[in-house]
């Protein structure tokens, strides 16, 4: 007796019908799940380049305040300004004390530069992400002290 031909194809749709595969649903879910994990490690990452200018910031104004006290010490005044640092024609100039580039903050501001200063020979500060006086977080003020 042969096999009927009926049963065959049934019995080999029948396995296909219960494989299946994903549904519309469940692959948009999965897409929309990655894209949230993707979205939040984004602004964890990207979060972290703030915090590194502000820790660029502080040791710029560190060692441009150090270029400050070189300059005086080698001409016996505090320059009259920043660009000081790069060129002048100062008696005792043992310059250039700093490239232009460094004259700038992280986020592209001039460094604010006063003297005399507040509670010292001279100030020197970064007004932060916002070149702002004041302000919070990344906008704070970041000074020599």
């Amino acid at each position: 007796m042969q096999p009927d031909r009926s049963m065959t194809r049934a019995a080999i749709r029948a396995p296909r019908a219960a494989q299946g595969g994903f549904s519309l649903i469940e692959i948009i879910l999965v897409v929309v799940l990655i894209g949230g994990i993707v979205a939040f490690a984004a602004t964890r990452i990207l979060g972290g380049g703030d915090r590194a200018k502000v820790n660029l910031a502080k040791a710029q104004v560190q060692t441009l305040a150090e270029k400050v006290q070189q300059y005086e010490s080698d001409t016996g005044t505090l320059p009259d300004s920043l660009a000081a640092l790069v060129s002048s024609d100062a008696p005792g100039w043992l310059g250039p004390y700093a490239k232009e580039a460094e004259l700038k903050d992280p986020w592209n501001h001039a460094f604010e530069y006063r003297v005399p200063g507040t509670d010292q020979a001279f100030d020197l500060v970064s007004y932060g992400k916002d070149g702002q006086a004041g302000g919070t977080s990344v906008d704070a003020d970041i000074a020599f002290q």
